[in-house]
């Protein structure tokens, strides 16, 4: 999935690593101004509306999942990060697929079990899944360890974190136990349906991107962005953390 290192793209590797200091403090005085865009934020309207209500909703809910993926910057980042050296279709279902599957079972769980997780930690985890596939992706584990981790587990294993984000803030929020399975049935669909929507916006960008001769003289810059934006998120979460 990754090309080879070579002497020229070393030397692109350490100018790009030059920018991740102010990409950081750039990002963090972004900060304030995306705060309610960031991570498992959910709409007043719509943290209102889930309090409210009670009986089977099919359809709000599944809008509302979707809604929830396609703004959620952390999918989205962590879904780029996956299919970012993916060109066959059967690979990009396969990773894809693993990271349904274990948000699908840790949001579905988390809430009907009632297991909640102080949402910082989860969400300082969840920025980690970005930094550890941008890490992935610049070859660090090759070149630290000497070996590959499993590309395949660690995108379950943090699709299962993500979903425990997800089912945090749902269950603050005291969604009604009158028709809660359906309507998480129907909310799940709802992310599925807007995780392909996402999927297909980023298969089409890169689509375009892979085919001009400067994607790989800076697809190694967009990991180091990936990268920052990942610890920036976790930084920013154990902070909250402790001031909270």
């Amino acid at each position: 999935m990754q090309r080879p290192l070579t002497g020229g793209r070393r030397l692109l590797h350490h100018a790009a690593l030059r920018l991740l200091l102010p990409l950081a403090l750039a990002f963090l005085l972004l900060l304030p101004g995306i705060e309610s865009a960031l991570a498992h934020a959910v709409a007043e309207g719509d943290k209102g509306y889930i309090k409210e209500i009670t009986g089977v909703h099919l359809l709000p809910f599944v809008y509302l999942g979707a809604k929830h993926m396609v703004t959620g910057y952390d999918h989205i980042l962590f879904l780029f990060g996956v299919i970012f050296f993916l060109y066959r279709a059967k690979h990009i279902a396969i990773y894809v697929s693993l990271f349904a599957l274990g948000h699908s079972t840790t949001m579905l769980l988390g809430v009907y079990f009632n297991v909640g997780i102080n949402s910082y930690l989860i969400d300082a985890i969840i920025g980690l899944s970005v930094a550890y596939k941008a890490l992935d992706n610049m070859g660090a584990f090759q070149r630290w360890l000497g070996y590959q981790p499993n590309t395949k587990a660690a995108t379950l294993i943090f699709g299962l974190f993500h979903g425990f984000g997800l089912s945090t803030k749902i269950l603050e929020y005291e969604i009604s136990p009158d028709g809660l399975i359906p309507n998480l049935l129907a909310f799940n669909v709802g992310v599925e349906l807007g995780q392909l929507t996402a999927l297909g916006m980023i298969l089409i960008a890169m689509g375009f991107w892979r085919r001009t001769a400067g994607f790989w003289r800076h697809a190694y810059t967009a990991n180091v962005w990936m990268l920052t934006a990942g610890f920036v998120l976790v930084g920013y979460q154990l902070t909250g953390y402790f001031v909270s």
